[in-house]
């Protein structure tokens, strides 16, 4: 059977026994031929407080194919109409005295109005603060007294194996409780999110789960609760958790700005795999390998190169290039981060201050051979962000392929692109053909590169 990722907000309960070692939280009621037993009970009912149901309702504009026989009887319907909906999903408390709720973005995208209900019955209607598509994460405000906080743990210090608790509205069933591990961590490629780097957990979790907890066994978030693979969108003990670290960085630009800055380094790469580390003759097993340090960006200035292999971010391992990505772009434009780097058989520190997403350029040739002749640059117009084609040789293979100057490069296969970093990423995993979808004026355009 087929199995797929589904994003888990829509509206069975399932229970599980979890033998572990005692925490401060734990009592032990319960004695059995004069041993007592262990229990979450005293963990939980001092946090589940803290974790939220959203209901949300709006309408979406649903568009529909035309019938030819509309037209040929004169009497042509309206392409597009409105269609109400409603959803539930769940949502954590990481701030009692503002009343600030995280949640996924999917939970609440287009709704018009959402209502956060808490453990003890009441409800309050919600205001968004703000939100970011691509990582999934959005961040809500509520009015209310006697609010309890999730405390927020250092995701950076999960490992493998570590006890994790769900905690969420699994099909409208409120604060259902399941437990399991922490089954890998850093899982990235799913093409859930444009930015991935997630917990994955097999403690059950279902539709409805979506912006609930995560938690260790000291009831601490350790994740939001994100998306599920399953063959039909149910529990088969995968699910992922966008990491409580990375919440925390995109929250807080939010809370600052308004929205979401990206950090950017400037470079390309790939992961590190056993073959590279060979034909390179590297003497370390995972990491980011450097292709290319694009010029006065973060990574030049900062004194990296061609053929380093970022190991660490503050102090902390990554596996491959996709997590170095995410995490580079999640922790936000002007940071100042430490990077691990493997160079010449030793490992050294540079401290780096990210660039933001917007004003970086780059040559066509640099991402593929039919952009050259194309300059690109990352901007963001009408609060939108995308790569323009700031000029066009009129002779050169990007003319040739249909780029024109003032074009706006928004998608790369159907996936969103917001800078030439993302745009790269993308472009190196396809090889096959290339589709850009493309603004240009007031018209959404597609380029086909063979």
């Amino acid at each position: 059977m087929k199995m797929k990722l589904s994003l888990i907000s829509a509206a069975i309960l399932s229970t599980s026994l979890l033998l572990s070692p005692v925490t401060s939280y734990a009592k032990m009621p319960i004695a059995v031929n004069g041993q007592q037993l262990p229990t979450l009970a005293p963990m939980l009912e001092q946090i589940t407080p803290g974790v939220v149901s959203i209901q949300v309702s709006g309408s979406k504009e649903i568009r529909r194919r035309a019938d030819p026989l509309e037209f040929f009887f004169g009497n042509p319907q309206p392409r597009s109409q409105k269609r109400q909906f409603s959803g539930l999903g769940s949502g954590v408390i990481i701030d009692a005295k503002k009343g600030y709720v995280v949640t996924n973005n999917h939970v609440i995208q287009d709704a018009e109005k959402m209502i956060v209900t808490l453990e003890d019955g009441r409800e309050f209607e919600a205001t968004k603060i703000g939100t970011d598509n691509e990582s999934d994460i959005a961040l809500l405000q509520i009015d209310a007294d006697d609010l309890t906080a999730v405390k927020l743990a250092n995701s950076d210090n999960l490992r493998v194996g570590d006890f994790a608790v769900a905690i969420g509205n699994p099909f409208g069933l409120s604060h259902t409780v399941t437990s399991g591990i922490v089954s890998a961590l850093g899982r990235s490629g799913l093409n859930i999110e444009g930015y991935e780097d997630f917990i994955q957990t097999d403690a059950a979790i279902n539709q409805g789960n979506s912006g609930g907890a995560l938690v260790n066994l000291n009831g601490e978030l350790i994740g939001i609760n994100t998306a599920i693979l399953g063959a039909s969108g149910g529990n088969v003990g995968i699910g992922f958790a966008i990491p409580s670290n990375m919440m925390k960085n995109l929250v807080d630009q939010i809370i600052e700005h308004g929205e979401v800055r990206r950090g950017s380094l400037g470079i390309s790469g790939r992961p590190l795999d056993a073959g590279l580390a060979k034909a390179q003759q590297l003497d370390v097993k995972q990491g980011a390998y450097v292709m290319q340090v694009m010029d006065n960006t973060a990574a030049s200035k900062a004194g990296i190169q061609a053929g380093d292999v970022i190991i660490s971010i503050n102090g902390s391992d990554i596996s491959g290039f996709h997590e170095l990505r995410s995490k580079i772009a999640t922790l936000g434009e002007g940071r100042d981060v430490k990077l691990g780097i493997y160079r010449d058989g030793k490992i050294k520190t540079v401290k780096v201050t990210l660039d933001g997403a917007s004003g970086i350029t780059a040559t066509g040739e640099e991402l593929h051979p039919a952009f050259q002749g194309a300059t690109l640059e990352n901007v963001k117009k009408n609060n939108a962000k995308g790569i323009e084609v700031s000029t066009v040789d009129p002779r050169s293979p990007a003319a040739r392929v249909g780029l024109e100057e003032g074009d706006i490069i928004v998608q790369v296969n159907r996936q969103r692109v917001e800078s030439i970093n993302d745009m790269n990423q993308i472009i190196e995993n396809i090889k096959g053909n290339i589709v850009l979808g493309v603004k240009r004026g007031r018209e959404s355009i597609f380029v086909l590169i063979q």
